[in-house]
């Protein structure tokens, strides 16, 4: 029966996306949900109205997995800085005349935490233009694609990273001129605490992240960096033009439960 009913494409590999998820499900609605690795897998419920489908998925076959998948709204909640699978997914949902709705983790209230050093850069061309990194003790906690853009300034600066405990992360950091003595493999979340510790550990002088929201531990950084008065610097979300967009719960399940009656 749940073989040919119609399913929401739920874009995922958040924390949000798995909440969702479990929302969706729990509501009777059955979800197809893509994830980039095996280890996000493991955030999903494996029951008969959930598929989760691992790899990348490229633009020349959306639409037969959308078609393959008998989707009939697409819910995208994935990372801010993921806009590549975004931006495919607007494009192929349009084409298809198939409702695409956005859940964007919320932004942090800065007027909270802010009593930091922040640093709010645009990109991370800015960033690798500027003398931010001379000389200092940097803290790297932007992801492993992000990591080969930081190459020449391995001679520069004293660079270090944390990354997911993937083989892919490592190998791309290793590629990337990071030596074991400057990574350190772990995943979310992070308590202030832990970072404070490694903050000590590798004497870091600067911390270089991206605007994750709470849930990419943002707000914890922002605590630490200013309780150890250490600069952070914040690499904005990109700019996507997403058709809708909600950080409500409520607003996404019923755009699922309308579009799946």
């Amino acid at each position: 029966m749940l073989e040919n009913c119609s399913r929401v494409w739920l874009i995922g590999g958040t924390s949000e996306s798995a909440i969702l998820a479990r929302a969706i499900i729990s509501n009777g609605l059955p979800c197809s949900v893509s994830v980039t690795t095996a280890s996000a897998e493991a955030l999903y419920p494996k029951t008969p109205r959930l598929r989760v489908r691992v790899g990348r998925l490229e633009a020349t076959g959306l639409d037969q997995f959308l078609q393959e998948e008998s989707i009939s709204a697409v819910l995208d909640a994935s990372h801010p800085h993921a806009v590549e699978i975004s931006r495919m997914a607007i494009f192929v949902a349009s084409s298809l005349q198939i409702p695409y709705l956005r859940f964007e983790r919320p932004a942090i209230n800065t007027i909270a935490v802010d009593k930091a050093k922040v640093i709010h850069l645009d990109n991370f061309e800015t960033l690798l233009a500027g003398d931010y990194l001379y000389k200092r003790r940097v803290l790297l906690t932007v992801g492993y694609k992000a990591l080969p853009l930081f190459s020449e300034w391995q001679q520069n600066s004293t660079l270090f990273a944390r990354v997911l405990p993937s083989l892919k992360s490592l190998e791309v950091a290793m590629a990337s001129g990071f030596s074991s003595k400057q990574l350190i493999a772990m995943r979310p979340p992070i308590t202030a605490e832990l970072e404070k510790a490694l903050w000590h550990q590798w004497d870091i002088s600067l911390v270089v992240t991206k605007a994750s929201g709470v849930a990419g531990g943002e707000d914890v950084k922002r605590v630490v960096a200013a309780e150890l008065d250490i600069p952070l610097i914040v690499i904005a979300r990109p700019v996507v033009d997403y058709p809708q967009q909600t950080s409500d719960l409520s607003v996404a399940l019923e755009f699922c439960r309308s579009h799946l009656a």
